[in-house]
């Protein structure tokens, strides 16, 4: 009779200890379904290759991450992103650097007229960058990786022959960029992207400041006449990939590493995309009319020259809150002169 009770306890045991372990395993085994926000529409190309990325995540981690992008802001509006992937209302978002205004300082470098030449350079630059100088301006999330559109010209709405006919136009400009406007002596005036094409429509400005991507993207190429190609001016839309820190120091380590060796798989991808579109873009304005105005090397240098004290002006800020700012903008600049 006891030999009876014993066995019992013991295979009472036996199965509780399975059904404790089967309850590990699936808790391990937990899939994490992440949100990611983007500002693009459903059809951007930005918009399908985060979609793969997030395809990509899933199958290196064997499932137990996914991701489901929303698109248009849906999840978040822009300015929000980086707070709200803070917080963890956002798990996994993509926006400007400018829309996190003074919480990046020692980033701002990304948005210089350093003389970009291309937006796989500057993505390639930006990604660079951090992970030379993981500044602890991005502690609370986990950057995935950084990119960002270039280069960034002025776009006018009448035809222009050189770089100081700018003297004097209202030029629309993204506030980090209006010192870009007053130092060719022209007027910043700042407004949301999606105010500029109806603005230049009716006059509102006599020009912008955009990366030749919105010549298509925001259809600018429809009212305007020339593109300055002046390199002096150019300078990078830089945009991060950022992760809700909590949800990332979840996974673990081999997810970490795999997702980590997809990253700089897409920074490359997305800086290579930009490239590709600023070539449609390029055709597409074309077929409109618009005129690139390729600037001498004489006008460029002047242009470079005019762009210095906006330089100087970052380093001071930096300085002031104790970052190497200068450190930063002579890594860019060496950064961009060996890699052309």
């Amino acid at each position: 009779m006891r030999k009876g009770y014993v066995l019992r306890i013991f295979i009472a045991l036996m199965v509780l200890l399975f059904i404790c372990a089967a309850g590990n395993l699936f808790a391990q085994e937990k899939v994490m379904k992440l949100r990611l926000s983007v500002f693009w529409p459903p059809q951007h190309p930005h918009t399908k290759l985060f979609e793969q990325w997030g395809k990509d995540v899933e199958k290196v981690t064997n499932g137990r991450v996914t991701v489901t992008v929303f698109a248009s802001s849906t999840l978040s509006p822009p300015m929000q992103v980086y707070d709200n992937t803070v917080k963890g209302i956002v798990d996994v978002g993509t926006a400007l650097l400018a829309y996190a205004p003074g919480r990046l300082p020692l980033s701002e470098v990304l948005q210089l007229p350093l003389g970009y030449r291309n937006g796989y350079q500057g993505s390639k630059l930006a990604n660079a960058y951090y992970k030379k100088f993981k500044p602890k301006e991005f502690d609370d999330v986990k950057v995935l990786f950084l990119h960002g559109a270039a280069p960034g010209f002025i776009f006018t709405k009448k035809p222009v022959k050189s770089t100081d006919e700018v003297k004097g136009l209202r030029i629309r400009a993204n506030a980090e960029n209006a010192p870009i406007v007053k130092a060719l002596g022209a007027s910043p005036v700042t407004m949301p992207v999606t105010e500029a094409y109806d603005a230049l429509s009716r006059g509102v400005v006599d020009g912008t400041l955009f990366p030749l991507e919105a010549l298509q993207g925001f259809k600018i190429g429809e009212v305007v006449k020339t593109v300055i190609e002046n390199y002096g001016v150019s300078y990078l839309t830089s945009q991060f990939a950022i992760m809700n820190k909590a949800k990332w120091n979840q996974l673990s380590p081999e997810d970490q590493k795999a997702i980590e060796k997809i990253n700089d798989e897409y920074n490359d991808k997305i800086g290579r995309q930009w490239d590709a579109l600023d070539q449609k873009a390029k055709e597409f304005a074309k077929g409109k009319g618009v005129i690139f105005l390729e600037v001498s090397k004489e006008e460029e240098a002047v242009t470079v020259e005019k762009m210095k004290p906006i330089l100087d002006d970052y380093v001071k800020m930096a300085k002031s809150k104790g970052l190497p700012g200068d450190e930063a903008l002579k890594f860019c600049l060496d950064y961009l002169k060996k890699n052309p």
